[in-house]
Parts: C-alpha cells; sequence; structure tokens
C-alpha cells in the first residue's frame, strides 16, 4: 500500500482496523512465548493498538514501528506519557522508560536502529500488506529482529468478495513465508460468520513461531 492510503486513513480517522478491545489471542497465547517481564517485544505496524498497553502492563518492555505519526501521537497522548523525541535517520524515535516507537517507513527501519528484541507480536502487519509487499516484509522483519520468536496472528476469507485490508492470508501462505526459518505451531482459530468487515466469514488462526 501506499504510504498516501494509509495517512489519508488516520487523517479522516477510518481505523477500523483499530481494535477497541485487547485482542484474544494476545490474552490467551502470548505466554507461549516463555517471555519473563523486562524483556524487549517488538509489535510492527503497530497503530495505537491497545495490545501495547496490555504487554506494558505485563511489564514488557515495547518496541513498535507505525508510519502514522497521528496514530503514534494519539498512542502518547491516551497514555498521558511525553516522550522524548530524537531523529534517528529518516525514522522519528519516541521514547519512554518502558516504550520506544520509531515513525516512519517500516522498510526503512534497520536493524541497528531497532536493537536487540526477544519476541515479535504481529497482530496487524502481515495481513496490512498486499500480496505483493507481504514476501518483502517477511525478509525485512526476519532481518531487523535477527529471526525472533512471534506470535502471528492471520486472518483469511474470501478475497474475491471484498478488498482488503485487512488482507486475506492463507494458513499455506503462512507456511510458506515462514517454514524455511521457523517451526510453526497453530495455537487456536476460530471462524467468525460475519469477520470481514462485520459481513463476510472469517477464520483468525494465532500461530507460534520458534526459530529453526
Amino acid at each position: 500500500m501506499h504510504h498516501d492510503f494509509w495517512h489519508q486513513r488516520w487523517q479522516n480517522q477510518q481505523i477500523g482496523f483499530h481494535q477497541g478491545e485487547i485482542n484474544p489471542f494476545l490474552l490467551a497465547h502470548f505466554q507461549a512465548l516463555g517471555l519473563q517481564a523486562g524483556q524487549r517485544v517488538f509489535v510492527p505496524l503497530c497503530g495505537k493498538s491497545l495490545d501495547m498497553h496490555w504487554l506494558l502492563a505485563q511489564g514488557y518492555q515495547v518496541v513498535g514501528a507505525e508510519l502514522s505519526q497521528l496514530a503514534v501521537d494519539a498512542f502518547f497522548t491516551e497514555l498521558k506519557l511525553a516522550p522524548e523525541i530524537t531523529q534517528s535517520g529518516p525514522l522519528r524515535h519516541y521514547r519512554t522508560e518502558q516504550i520506544e516507537i520509531l515513525q516512519g517507513d517500516f522498510f526503512a527501519l534497520m536493524q541497528g536502529q531497532l536493537g536487540s528484541v526477544d519476541a515479535v507480536y504481529d497482530r496487524a502487519a502481515l495481513i496490512a500488506l498486499p500480496d505483493e509487499m507481504r514476501k518483502q516484509y517477511v525478509q525485512h522483519l526476519m532481518s531487523i529482529t535477527q529471526t525472533a520468536p512471534q506470535l502471528l496472528i492471520s486472518f483469511e476469507y474470501d478475497q474475491s468478495l471484498v478488498p482488503g485490508p485487512p488482507f486475506s492470508v492463507s494458513k499455506t501462505e503462512v507456511s510458506a513465508h515462514y517454514e524455511p526459518h521457523y517451526v510453526l505451531t497453530e495455537l487456536a482459530s476460530t471462524h467468525q460468520e460475519k469477520g470481514m468487515k462485520g459481513q463476510y466469514p472469517a477464520e483468525e488462526t494465532a500461530w507460534l513461531l520458534r526459530p529453526r
């Protein structure tokens, strides 16, 4: 997707992708990663997700990446935090004691800017990208995180019925992207009769990805 698409969505508050509650798969399955409080979790394409509030409340260090400055500013406003803001190459680096967000183009984020992470939580990044960008995303994510373990949530529906985002990413595609590098475990899957835009059947799946 072009940057202008996402900037316009945030500008117009067309953010149906922003969940108004913590993702149930996060609550049920994050412990499968085996992390301890204080370890560092990366949330790509994070928006102003309430899931990050939950991760912070559990005592994790959180680092996000997000294109929209409006989303990042809203996130810190909602938490009543005043981050230190510095420039890191083409990205703006927002930082408090427990959370950092790197604002700008995800593909411009380098491993040296991100630093080491203990796990990745991907609820809305892979499914936010069209087919032609997903392979690039996966390769870049593995590069900058040094193939850190992941809790990944995928979303599948009949793409011919309605265009994304979120885009339909099948279980077969998830395996094709990640199996060369990770051992994949399907943790849970739920069928939602009207899961896509409240109209179309969809299946949401939680995956544990552990490096080979």
